[in-house]
């Protein structure tokens, strides 16, 4: 039996999904900066609370605290995910792609995607590609050869395209 894509509105991120973004993400007990440029992070990669305070330097979490937090923002993320992809049908996979993307990149920067437009117009292997435009950090080319400033932001673009590649027909 072939797979189907599933509506949008259907699909939540999946455990295995999850639990590889909490692990890109790493635990932090106390608020960091995980890259030149980039804002307060706490948890596993949480830069906000549930009402939408930004994390401070300073803050700081317990694992459970930070495990709650993580799945409350990726379950907001998840709608705003649905949500800007009126009628679009996606494999589990891509689902968990795109969903990862979100929560690293912000729902912004997911609205303003060439990945989203190319999934509106029904281009699924033409958004996997454009996962691979987001290489920047404060305006850092992340995919550098050798930089030790934000490789892990490349390197996470890499396994995200290569997941979404894998999964189309």
């Amino acid at each position: 039996m072939s797979k189907q894509r599933i509506a949008v509105a259907l699909l939540t991120m999946s455990a295995v999904g999850f639990g590889v973004w909490k692990s890109s993400e790493s635990f932090t007990g106390q608020a960091v900066i995980p890259t030149r440029g980039d804002v307060p992070t706490l948890g596993y990669g949480s830069t906000r609370y549930e009402d939408g305070r930004p994390v401070r330097m300073g803050d700081s979490i317990t694992r459970e605290r930070a495990e709650v937090l993580a799945r409350n923002l990726m379950k907001a993320d998840e709608r705003q995910l649905a949500a800007s992809l009126p009628g679009v049908k996606l494999y589990q996979a891509e689902f968990d792609v795109y969903a990862d993307f979100v929560g690293q990149f912000g729902i912004g920067n997911w609205r303003a995607s060439t990945m989203r437009r190319r999934l509106l117009a029904g281009d699924y292997a033409g958004a996997c590609d454009a996962l691979l435009r987001y290489r920047f950090s404060a305006g850092f080319d992340c995919s550098t050869p050798g930089n030790k400033r934000c490789y892990g932001v490349w390197a996470r673009q890499m396994d995200r395209h290569r997941k979404c590649v894998e999964a189309q027909p």
